[in-house]
């Protein structure tokens, strides 16, 4: 049989186990080729805001080479180790390792390079609809064009070549440090088979878990108010996030086994079939999967945390808009506001006008507020902190008593450092104090524009005379920026875009001068290409981390492949093993992503209200979808299993 023909025939025979790892290697060629040639694409000048499309495509590209670059390398070294008692029978007839190399390399080249083809012909196939996504997403009304880049070409085929190049020197350190008699036994020793859980391990996962509760809790506390300075924040996050890794690293190291030897001893040792097949198999290997597991766990929950984070953005940015603009038009200016509504009545459209006039004085909020304030450096050394007050008789629906008062517009950010209940309050201005009962809080009333008023701090109400004896008493020391908030609102909702347009060629250079149309599409933009850009990367590692675990579970498959036959023999009908199979493999990709939806729960739990207004939904979304299609793999597992089986039988 000459070179070729060995090469050819050795092709075709492993065709069987490379097939998913062609469809992930086409996958990612054609999503990173996908990638680069909207980085290259006119219509990406579309999608600049104050984030450039152009510059998170590309940062998106170099992330996306990181995670293909791993998983290739992974899969390779995973395929190269399953052939070895091929590549020691090849040396025992003589061939020497340097030729065995070269039919390794031809063989990955082959294939390595066909699905390189393939992947960009996919790959360009696929970008105008990727480019179409992605303007719907951002909602920017131009028109794709299918092009192909030569840059983006040039770039896929360096980095690319460079990973196979990569693949090639470990193939070669791994045949030449290798000798034929440890060839014959790679498989066979690859996993760890002890049965007994010893006394150190039960620790181990108790400790485990403790680290992974001890994280969940810190996550619960991070933003509730006790850690109030920047450094000890930071300091409270590096905690977490080293204690559910490592917790997460011991808990498959030894809680899963620890927790299915109780299972086992409940049964007195008296397992059924399915048990057999799926318990004690896993309580045998997760062990020493105890870091890939890990690295995946981590990953995915850092990857269904920032799609969730991402979207809760993206859900929530019509409301976010709605809460910091508060009008269609806000003007904090009266000679401002003048031209542009003199402006609106000579193109004839409708509009109604709100105007609160406000102050700044100095409060004691020490009775309302559950937060020390002193520690979190908001309030003077006299105790008092700035706020911004306005009249009850300027906000809508609203009557405060003159010795009352209310507090309105609480941001849910806001809310996480400290909580508001009603009690007494002292307002003073320049020369006098007025002592107040703070008897309602109204969170989901705004009135004033975040950039008009206090930054998202509530805005006080009090009674008129207060108002109008605190503004005859004005404290020179805390003059706000602004001292009027003009709020126009267009009755006609239809001719809001050319209302915008008069809006941005008059007055909408000043500062707080802000459109709601505007702050909505520029929220949309920004939070829309960062959705696309993390949802795309969640999908690869999705991908490449399922494609994985379905090539650990080719690799056990095939160690296991006796047993079956030896079970048949015992009784044990088809149907009977496929069954625990099936429990097998829910258990082997049910926990991961079981641990990093819990995870990702809690990061996302601790932290989603600086990006959003709204959570359950969007992670709710965001999970289903992930899980539905994780469990892909699960599936192709299962019916692997199933024609191993049938080989076994």
């Amino acid at each position: 049989m000459s070179f070729k023909s060995l090469i050819f025939r050795n092709l075709l025979k492993n065709m069987k186990n490379y097939y998913l790892y062609v469809f992930a290697l086409v996958f990612s060629v054609s999503l990173y080729f996908a990638f680069v040639t909207l980085q290259f694409d006119p219509a990406m000048d579309a999608a600049e805001g104050s984030i450039k499309g152009e510059a998170a495509i590309k940062t998106a590209s170099v992330l996306l080479i990181v995670i293909v670059t791993v998983f290739l390398v992974y899969a390779n070294n995973l395929f190269i180790k399953r052939r070895g008692k091929e590549i020691g029978l090849f040396q025992l007839v003589g061939i020497t390792k340097r030729n065995v190399f070269w039919i390794v390399g031809l063989e990955s080249f082959a294939l390595y390079f066909g699905s390189l083809a393939l992947g960009i012909f996919l790959g360009f196939s696929s970008s105008k609809l990727i480019m179409m996504i992605l303007l719907k997403t951002i909602g920017v009304d131009e028109v794709a064009q299918l092009q192909f880049s030569t840059e983006a070409l040039t770039q896929t085929l360096i980095v690319f070549a460079a990973i196979y190049i990569v693949m090639m020197i470990f193939n070669g350190w791994y045949i030449k440090r290798q000798r034929i008699l440890s060839l014959f036994h790679t498989t066979s020793t690859s996993e760890e088979k002890k049965h007994k859980v010893s006394f150190w391990e039960i620790l181990v996962g108790i400790f485990g878990l403790s680290l992974i509760i001890v994280g969940y809790y810190l996550s619960t506390k991070l933003f509730d108010g006790q850690f109030t300075m920047i450094n000890q924040m930071f300091i409270v996050m590096l905690v977490i996030l080293g204690s559910v890794i490592i917790g997460t690293y011991f808990f498959y190291k030894g809680s899963v086994r620890f927790l299915f030897n109780l299972i086992r001893k409940k049964e007195n040792g008296y397992l059924s079939v399915n048990k057999v097949l799926s318990l004690s198999s896993i309580m045998f290997r997760m062990k020493s999967n105890s870091l890939l597991l890990t690295v995946i766990t981590t990953v995915s929950a850092l990857a269904i945390g920032l799609l969730s984070l991402s979207y809760i953005s993206y859900y929530s940015a019509e409301k976010t808009a709605k809460e910091t603009v508060v009008y269609d038009f806000s003007v904090p200016n009266e000679e401002h506001a003048e031209e542009f509504t003199t402006l609106l009545e000579e193109s004839q459209i409708d509009y109604h006008q709100t105007t609160i006039k406000m102050v700044a004085a100095n409060a004691d909020l020490s009775n309302v507020v559950d937060t020390n304030l002193a520690e979190m450096n908001t309030i003077g050394d006299d105790g008092q902190i700035p706020v911004i007050i306005v009249s009850d008789h300027d906000v809508e629906g609203l009557d405060v008593k003159e010795s009352e008062a209310a507090l309105i517009g609480i941001h849910s950010a806001i809310e996480t450092f400290m909580s508001f209940d009603t009690g007494n309050m002292t307002v003073s201005g320049k020369t006098a104090s007025y002592d107040l009962n703070l008897n309602k809080v109204m969170k989901d009333k705004y009135v004033i524009p975040t950039r008009v008023g206090d930054g998202g701090f509530p805005i006080t109400v009090v009674d008129d005379k207060v108002f109008q004896q605190l503004s005859d008493d004005i404290d020179p020391e805390i003059v706000p920026e602004f001292t009027v908030s003009i709020g126009i609102d267009i009755d006609n909702k239809s001719d809001i875009v050319k209302a915008n347009e008069i809006f941005q060629s008059s007055v909408g250079e000043w500062a707080g001068h802000e459109s709601l149309l505007e702050t909505f599409n520029n929220q949309k933009q920004n939070l829309g290409l960062i959705m696309f850009v993390v949802a795309f990367l969640g999908l690869t590692f999705l991908i490449t981390s399922g494609c994985i675990l379905y090539f650990k579970q080719m690799d056990e498959g095939e160690q296991e492949k006796s047993t079956y036959t030896i079970l048949r023999k015992l009784g044990f009908t088809k149907t009977d093993l496929l069954n625990g199979i099936k429990i097998k493999q829910l258990f082997n990709f049910g926990i991961p992503l079981l641990v990093g939806l819990s995870h990702s729960y809690f990061a996302v739990k601790s932290g989603w209200f600086w990006f959003g207004t709204e959570m359950w939904i969007p992670m709710i979304i965001v999970m289903v979808l992930y899980t539905l299609l994780y469990s892909i793999f699960g599936i192709l597992s299962v019916v692997y299993y199933k024609r191993l089986i049938k080989e076994a039988l």
